[in-house]
């Protein structure tokens, strides 16, 4: 006999777990199954506690990357289209899912599903991996009858946002790894280099230069007060994650990074394409106008933005339309807004949307490469300074001693 570890369902729909001896998995069900529960999940005992232990520990660390999102989606929406039941579509889900922190909030979900939540319910239960625009998508599905349609929508918006990411990521790498390496020679350089030659000119007792004596000024306060600026950092890097982690900050944050000279305007364009992208599938989905917009303004990934759609939110409640309260907002072209209100005048609102969509779609890729010609250029003027800073601190020095020796 075996010993299986189990979790079911009971007579009240609770779920419970325990322990029941059986020659095998098979006979472990028939056991719980004449208890009059419901089994979920019937593994031996051993195996199942290492993995639980396992997973319990990885599963903390574990990231669900967009790519299993997009994979979970598809074989969501395919298993509901062959018209499989919702409590075996999440079962085969978790058998079939690698991800072991994704396996078991897919587990969790199957028990709720069966204690009678709906499937939207209990995916907003985790919003770190179910955005609340994947929740509303699929609610809408819910109401519509149409989730598979939805599901396909959302892979889009999954599948579209992962790659403008990843190209902004791919476009500020080079920048943020110079700017490192910059960082890292002025700190050698500066407590390194320079105090070897600040004894030599120290003996020879000469006139020091003006880059010299910056230099060796900056050195002479890092050696001082390196103790007072590392906590000085510390305490202003603490300090100021409390403060992101505000509404007021993310606000704060959010509208200086986009009135960057260069980086700004990438970054208006990709949340516009966003905007444009995912108004567009909810107006298909027969989302109301109103609660797109609401949405939008807790999906848009950037708090000026979504408190701008939150201001016009009162004006749509009056009957305005779209197009004319969007006047009002900032960040907001008028391309966007002019397309919207032909859109709305034409019915054909989510099509012009698109339009736009696939328009800015086309101005970020555009914006990243001039971003990337403007930075270069830039980053290479910062190194020439810094290495010509740090040449004359030198060699200005090394000069006047040779006119000295001679």
């Amino acid at each position: 006999m075996t010993k299986f570890y189990y979790r079911a369902v009971n007579e009240t729909g609770k779920s419970v777990s325990g322990i029941v001896e059986a020659e095998s998995a098979d006979g472990a069900s028939r056991v719980i199954a004449g208890r009059g529960q419901i089994p979920s999940l019937v593994r031996p005992q051993r195996s199942l506690d290492l993995a639980l232990d396992w997973s319990r520990v990885t599963s903390v660390f574990t990231r669900i990357r967009p790519e299993e999102l997009i994979l979970f989606s598809k074989q969501l929406g395919t298993l509901i289209r062959a018209g499989i039941a919702m409590l075996q579509v999440l079962e085969t889900l978790e058998s079939q899912t690698e991800n072991t922190r994704l396996r078991r909030i897919v587990g969790e979900i199957s028990t709720r599903v069966r204690q009678g939540a709906k499937l939207s319910e209990s995916l907003a239960r985790y919003p770190g991996v179910f955005p609340p625009l994947y929740c509303s998508m699929i609610r809408a599905g819910e109401a519509s009858g149409a989730l598979p349609d939805v599901l396909d929508r959302l892979i889009y918006i999954i599948q579209h946002e992962h790659e403008v990411k990843t190209r902004i990521r791919a476009a500020l790498q080079y920048p943020a790894i110079v700017l490192v390496f910059l960082a890292v020679a002025f700190f050698v350089l500066l407590t390194v280099i320079v105090p070897r030659f600040a004894r030599l000119f120290a003996h020879a007792q000469i006139t020091l230069p003006f880059p010299t004596r910056v230099c060796l000024a900056l050195n002479a306060f890092l050696t001082s007060n390196w103790h007072i600026l590392l906590g000085g950092v510390i305490a202003a890097l603490f300090v100021l994650g409390l403060y992101l982690r505000t509404d007021t900050g993310r606000y704060v944050r959010d509208r200086f990074v986009l009135r960057l000279p260069i980086i700004g305007p990438v970054l208006v364009k990709a949340a516009i394409s966003r905007f444009a992208s995912v108004f567009a599938i909810l107006q298909a989905s027969g989302v109301t106008v109103l609660d797109s917009v609401k949405i939008l303004s807790g999906t848009m990934g950037n708090e000026a933005i979504a408190r701008q759609l939150h201001n016009i939110e009162d004006l749509l409640r009056e009957g305005r339309g779209i197009a004319g309260p969007l006047r009002s907002a900032r960040f907001f072209p008028p391309l966007l807004i002019n397309m919207v209100a032909v859109g709305e005048e034409s019915g054909n609102l989510d099509g012009m949307l698109r339009e736009v969509s696939q328009h800015y779609d086309a101005e970020v890729e555009f914006a990243m490469k001039k971003m990337s010609d403007s930075i270069g250029p830039l980053l290479v003027v910062c190194l020439a300074f810094l290495v010509g800073f740090f040449a004359l601190a030198i060699y200005m020095p090394m000069w006047d001693l040779t006119k000295l020796v001679r």
